[in-house]
């Protein structure tokens, strides 16, 4: 499993419903999510999200076998969550299919520069 760390970033003017992107610390980025509920929805029903590069039900079964065994009550927790922030959530099918087509559909326009390099961040997810 990737360690956790990275940065999130709100596109563009706007409020809650502008486009978020993720880069990691390895100088890889994506668009994720459109609007941060739909952040928060990823980040509650798929917190192994990062690692999920190939996009396939194994993989994801994998990876959520893995975070259960650190976490068991994930699902509590979440629920919990998503009870305070008044969120619906979605499958987690549903949230992992829907990463995928803004991270490399709506998203395959959208780079990241790095400030110090004035280079473009190295696509998180490849398609």
């Amino acid at each position: 499993m990737t360690a956790p760390g990275g940065t999130f970033f709100f596109c563009g003017e706007g409020g809650e419903e502008r486009p978020v992107m993720y880069a990691d610390s390895d100088g890889r980025a994506a668009l994720i999510a459109i609007g941060l509920p739909e952040l928060l929805q990823l980040l509650l029903v798929a917190p192994w999200w990062r690692d999920h590069r190939a996009f396939t039900t194994e993989e994801s079964h994998r990876l959520a076998a893995e975070y259960l065994e650190d976490m068991p009550d994930l699902a509590t927790r979440r629920d919990r969550a998503a009870s305070a922030l008044g969120l619906a959530l979605p499958a987690e099918g549903d949230a992992l299919a829907r990463l995928r087509e803004v991270a490399l559909d709506i998203g395959k326009d959208f780079v990241l520069i790095s400030a110090p390099k004035g280079e473009p961040y190295e696509p998180l997810f490849v398609g």
